[in-house]
């Protein structure tokens, strides 16, 4: 390479870097808001973590003023979306390690693969069969209502290539239903313990809490209104469920890339086979942190470096989501999480009796 070719690259490089400043910039600053207004106690005790108030800020500022700011911000923003979300997921494995299946043991194992599958598919079927929704805001209504609410809703996005108001729906009923979930499992506990209407510990409660309640920090708001044992074994049900995020997307990849072909107008033509290599990494994340090489506070640090990653993906995510795109789907995608919200409930009630009563 010669020396004005090399210096025609770095001049290139240069300016697409900066062009990048500007919005990311603003991501910044939304999402350092967001952190501090989640330190907020009564946002704390409503189990609104970080990532749910990252995307309403967003949202609240692609609605009012980032349409004045896109042209210089629009390409910083991109770059928060795409590539700081899919470092997020990678480092999210950090906060996880192999032995926490085993702490959980069989039991809990299975309530969560039950769990995790008989939502999807029950969401898929119910959206598209009675509703007669599209696809990517069936599936991603189903990853986040079955894995782990808005993180694997995001983790989700980049398989099915959604548009960002649809990714936007499907959080929303994360955050609508998820919500009620901390009200009503600590009152159904309540009512449970009085009446002793089925055979509940708090341990089993937090089971079912971890295997049924979409995002991490509600499960964790739960837990905590009922006591430690509750609270340690709904995350650590939890957890589980958000382990099973790479082999989730895995798989759905791999149905994808076959419906695709198969829908090819051209029969002899075969779509090239598309792995989501950030699940991939996920898992070896988590397998490498399962060693404990590393010093804890480090890991903390990584953990907080990574909440912030998708925070930042989250705001960037809202600010490209248009109130009036979710006003046009109208009510179909929430009483579908609803439906699935119910099952939830219900049908988590009759899995947890039912395994903990054969396994147990």
């Amino acid at each position: 390479m010669s020396e004005n070719q090399l210096e025609e690259l770095t001049k290139t490089t240069t300016n697409s870097a900066l062009k990048l400043v500007p919005g990311f910039i603003l991501v910044v600053l939304l999402t350092t808001l967001a952190i501090y207004i989640s330190s907020i106690q009564w946002f704390i005790d409503m189990g609104l973590g970080v990532l749910t108030l990252a995307i309403l800020l967003g949202i609240i500022v692609g609605n009012t003023l980032y349409p004045f700011l896109k042209t210089i911000c629009d390409k910083g923003i991109h770059f928060s979306k795409h590539y700081l979300l899919r470092a997020g997921i990678i480092f999210y494995g950090f906060r996880l390690t192999f032995q926490q299946i085993t702490d959980i043991g069989a039991t809990g194992m299975l309530i969560d693969a039950i769990m995790l599958s008989s939502t999807f598919f029950i969401t898929l079927w119910v959206g598209r069969t009675f509703f007669k929704l599209d696809s990517q805001t069936v599936i991603l209504i189903g990853a986040g209502s079955s894995i782990c609410g808005a993180a694997a809703v995001m983790a989700t996005e980049p398989v099915v290539k959604a548009p960002a108001n649809k990714v936007a729906i499907a959080i929303s009923t994360v955050v609508i239903f998820g919500t009620i979930s901390i009200f009503i499992y600590p009152w159904f506990y309540q009512l449970n313990t009085h009446y002793q209407w089925l055979n509940f510990s708090q341990e089993t409660f937090g089971i079912f809490s971890g295997s049924t309640v979409h995002e991490v920090a509600q499960v964790v708001a739960i837990g905590h209104t009922l006591g430690s044992d509750a609270e340690n074994a709904a995350v650590i049900s939890k957890m589980l469920r958000v382990m099973m995020l790479a082999p989730f997307l895995l798989l759905l990849s791999g149905y994808i890339n076959r419906m695709e072909a198969k829908n090819s107008s051209n029969n002899q033509a075969k779509s090239q086979i598309t792995i989501p290599w950030f699940a991939v990494f996920f898992i070896i994340t988590a397998g490498f942190n399962s060693f404990h090489l590393l010093p804890e506070s480090f890991v903390h640090f990584i953990i907080t470096t990574d909440t912030v990653m998708l925070a930042m993906a989250m705001v960037a995510l809202g600010l490209n989501t248009h109130v009036s795109a979710i006003r046009q789907a109208g009510v179909k995608p929430i009483l579908l999480a609803l439906i699935v919200f119910i099952w939830l409930m219900a049908g988590g009630l009759i899995v947890n009796q039912v395994i903990q009563h054969l396994l147990g």
